[in-house]
């Protein structure tokens, strides 16, 4: 490269492909930390790597490295440019990717409440395997809302009120909380009298919402749950299994309702302004794989 490329870097007429593989150059010798290995990586000589930072370097009129015996290493200018480059190569290499590459390749990740992939995401998998082919799904599940704080998604689905800060929110449920019972521990009697003698179930944090549902029914609060659990994926199983009466979330437990695993003991509903949302961080450009799992996730 000539002193007029590196001017031309430094202006608006240069093509981008000109100091590309400047840029290619660098996030391989700062990954590697080592000229060397770099310039095998690339397929280039050691001269060339050297030459392409020694340009890249020019251009920005920033010293990117700390040239040491053994390897190297980023100075702070160099380790706070490195995420932006290699975002901007991921990112063309996603666009690659969904444009042009093989469409069974294109892998979306969604992180979820346990709870939430078992009983609603899940069941609508086979039908998402038919109408979207090309994309596969990675789920992950979470526990506790600070385990959203781990390495992003591209999808967050979130239980709330619909405000999430740094979100955008798309509401897919609105939870409606009723008292539910496996069939076998009613036994033929009266469901308010089971009401009153069956154990409750719980789940620990926001989620306990039983003394807030006697109130909304005008009834008088039994005691406290006998049995508590961290998720409501837990507690329904134990409900399934007769351990007592759980307050179940709808349309969560809908289709254990439906096929009678599950049997209510009132018809009063606790509904709220909480259910869960899809979320991805504000501002984001969603691709086109992203943008199409957003509409059909959507429309469920």
């Amino acid at each position: 490269m000539s002193t007029k490329g590196t001017y031309f870097f430094m202006t608006n007429d240069v093509k981008p492909l000109y100091y590309l593989p400047w840029l290619r150059t660098f996030e391989a010798a700062a990954r590697r930390e080592n000229f060397t290995l770099a310039a095998r990586d690339l397929g280039l000589t050691q001269a060339a790597v050297s030459q392409h930072l020694q340009l890249l370097e020019s251009a920005l009129g920033e010293k990117l490295f700390e040239r040491k015996r053994r390897g190297v290493t980023l100075t702070a200018a160099g380790a706070a440019f490195l995420p932006h480059v290699q975002s901007a190569f991921n990112s063309i290499q996603r666009s690659a990717g969904e444009l042009f590459g093989e469409k069974a390749n294109i892998r979306i990740t969604v992180r979820s409440p346990i709870s939430f992939a078992v009983l609603w995401l899940s069941p609508r998998l086979p039908q998402l395997a038919r109408d979207l082919p090309h994309i596969s799904l990675e789920v992950k599940t979470i526990q506790l809302p600070a385990d959203y704080g781990e390495e992003p998604g591209d999808f967050d689905i979130r239980f709330g009120s619909g405000s999430f800060a740094g979100r955008e929110a798309l509401r897919l449920t609105s939870e409606r909380l009723v008292p539910a019972v496996a069939p076998a521990l009613l036994n033929g009697s009266d469901p308010a009298d089971a009401l009153k003698r069956l154990p409750l179930l719980g789940v620990a944090g926001a989620r306990e919402m039983w003394r807030a549902w006697f109130e909304s029914a005008k009834l008088p609060y039994a005691a406290p749950p006998l049995f508590r659990f961290d998720s409501f994926i837990a507690a329904l199983a134990a409900a399934e299994a007769g351990a007592g009466v759980l307050l179940a979330s709808r349309p969560l437990v809908d289709r254990y309702l439906e096929d009678g695993r599950l049997v209510t003991l009132s018809s009063h509903e606790l509904a709220g302004d909480q259910g869960h949302f899809l979320t991805w961080r504000a501002g984001r450009m969603l691709g086109h794989a992203a943008s199409e799992l957003l509409d059909w996730i959507g429309a469920q």
